[in-house]
């Protein structure tokens, strides 16, 4: 039995290891993020997400992106 999707390309979306899917979905929630002096930030309104580069600071700032992110989501009803 094929499944409705049968063809379809698949594609992952996964904001801890794209570039691309953490930074829309900073723009999506409205966090902020900045890197400076070693470690990444996120900011959503005033809550903020500290995140060590450990030698990768765009890790570190996706790292710091889907944890405020995180947290919103649980923040909803």
């Amino acid at each position: 039995m094929e499944t409705p999707f049968a063809g379809w390309e698949q594609i992952a979306w996964n904001p801890l290891i794209s570039d691309g899917d953490a930074l829309r979905l900073a723009v999506k929630l409205g966090i902020g993020c900045y890197s400076i002096r070693g470690a990444s930030w996120a900011d959503d309104n005033g809550k903020i997400y500290r995140e060590l580069h450990n030698g990768d600071p765009y890790a570190a700032t996706r790292r710091a992106i889907v944890r405020a992110a995180a947290e919103i989501g649980a923040s909803l009803p």
